[in-house]
């Protein structure tokens, strides 16, 4: 069938009165120099820092450095294929994640990108990774307590919704052994987890996700993950990606724990990429920001007044020493932004004190305000009692004649020491923890052997759960110690002690 001119060009024509020209604008540079994983790029005059940027091959870049004629920027991925001359385009967003419900139980990578193979991450909301910390008119003091389960963090250095609390000590003393602890017992507690891996083995992120999900924990969890493998840019923004993931949970009135595992790493690796970016150096060649970096993150965890939603982030960076040197720069930095320490002592991990929490160095400047009431009647002496036993240990080496009251104190602290001891991943509720404690404190396990305390403790607790679950109920509903319970309490331990065999 033959098409006739005038319908070819009324064709023409209607098609010509529809056209419209759009116009784009985009500001492009070019690559000057790129290496190690830092780029030089040229004609982005109104680039902006914390920029993201678009290389060739969909690789993004970060904007962290603006001179006067070039900017420097990290980039974030695999920088083989880039060259000099390339174009480099501004994309106008700082660096965002995605965020919300549908990243629990998933494995990312600090993008938000799904590492764990379980498919695409359906979230419709993102968030920058750097925002404004919560300002003092927003925030509320820390009086609700966040429960670990571990009966030496509950009792001695208690932790509240809304802390940072520092974990800190030499390599291989348990600090990712306590933080894991603590994300496993928030089962059931309405506590979102997020655990950031900075700088670890990938085998070692591995055996943390593995041991969440056989314990369920990952029902409640999101892994940020950035290697030992990957480069620096990454292991710089994993722990703001993870707070910024945090935040959509707090905002929306919900209580979240933030584990940043370590802050050690994550330093070495802004110092890394600011010697590239020929940034000067100052002590211990970090550059002079780097106390700003560590504040910036840790400021944002917080507890929310009501207006607000009343949600919190509670924050437990950890963070490595060089034989126990507290001293060092980045630990004081980190220590003088958190509101206390956990210390791990090497020589107690290692003569099977575990958690090996140090009593002396270890504080929680929130405290009493972050424990329940029967935790504070029958911990309040705990602390001093343990330093007075420690000086006395270490005062009795060296001489043999002790008098009796000393012998005395010296047998209690060896039982109390026994007492906190903990296996890894066995929980306790607080009850039982204040009941155990109650035990210790008050002398009632003087005469029993030093050997035998641990399986008294456990022997005991059975025998409440089992013959005075009533006790153990009344206890737990009115998380406190009052003359009545206080009473009950003493007769059941007189009578099991009586029937209990050494």
């Amino acid at each position: 069938m033959a098409i006739r001119p005038d319908e070819i060009v009324a064709i023409l024509r209607r098609q010509i009165e529809s056209f419209e020209s759009e116009v784009q604008m985009e500001d492009q540079g070019s690559v000057l120099m790129v290496g190690d994983g830092i780029a030089r790029v040229y004609g982005l005059e109104k680039a902006l820092a914390g920029e993201l940027l678009e290389f060739t091959g969909g690789v993004f870049g970060m904007v962290l450095n603006l001179e006067q004629d070039n900017i420097g920027a990290v980039i974030l991925g695999p920088y083989e294929h880039i060259k000099e001359g390339d174009p480099v385009k501004r994309t106008g967003r700082v660096v965002q994640v995605p965020v919300g419900d549908a990243l629990i139980g998933r494995l990312v990578n600090p993008l938000g990108q799904p590492i764990d193979g379980k498919g695409p991450i359906n979230s419709t909301n993102n968030r920058p990774i750097e925002t404004p910390a919560p300002g003092v008119i927003d925030r509320v003091s820390v009086n609700e307590p966040l429960q670990t389960r571990l009966k030496s963090i509950d009792s001695l250095v208690p932790i509240g919704r809304g802390q940072r609390e520092l974990i800190i000590g030499d390599r291989q003393t348990g600090k990712t052994a306590i933080a894991v602890d603590t994300i496993l017992n928030q089962k059931d507690q309405d506590v979102i987890c997020i655990y950031v891996a900075i700088g670890q083995k990938a085998s070692t992120v591995a055996g943390v996700v593995d041991t969440l999900e056989k314990h369920g924990a990952l029902d409640y969890t999101i892994v940020v993950s950035a290697t030992a493998s990957d480069p620096s840019p990454l292991l710089f923004i994993a722990p703001y990606a993870g707070v910024a993931m945090a935040e959509e949970f707090m905002y929306a009135g919900k209580d979240v724990l933030i584990v940043y595992d370590d802050l050690s790493k994550h330093a070495t690796a802004y110092r890394e990429m600011s010697l590239l970016l020929r940034r000067p150096p100052g002590r211990e060649a970090f550059p002079g920001d780097v106390f700003y970096i560590h504040s910036r993150l840790l400021e944002r965890a917080a507890k929310l007044n009501d207006e607000l939603g009343g949600g919190s982030i509670t924050a437990l960076p950890i963070i490595e020493t060089q034989a126990g040197d507290i001293s060092a720069y980045i630990p004081t930095n980190v220590i003088s932004i958190t509101d206390g320490q956990i210390f791990l002592e090497s020589d107690l991990f290692y003569s099977g004190i575990r958690p090996a929490i140090s009593v002396g160095r270890s504080v929680s400047r929130v405290g009493g305000s972050a424990q329940v009431k029967m935790m504070r009647q029958v911990a309040g002496s705990l602390r001093l009692d343990l330093s007075q036993y420690r000086e006395l240990a270490a005062f009795a080496q060296f001489g043999s004649d002790l008098d009796r009251s000393t012998q005395a104190q010296l047998g209690r602290g060896e039982r109390m020491y026994e007492v906190l001891k903990q296996e890894q991943y066995k929980p306790m509720p607080v009850e039982e923890q204040a009941i155990a404690l109650y035990v210790a404190v008050n002398g009632y396990l003087d005469s029993i052997a030093v050997n035998d305390v641990v399986r008294f403790e456990a022997e005991f607790l059975d025998n409440m759960r089992k013959e005075h679950h009533e006790l153990l109920a009344k206890i737990r509903k009115e998380k406190a110690l009052n003359d009545e319970l206080e009473n009950d309490l003493k007769k059941v331990i007189i009578e099991f002690k009586k029937d209990f065999v050494s």
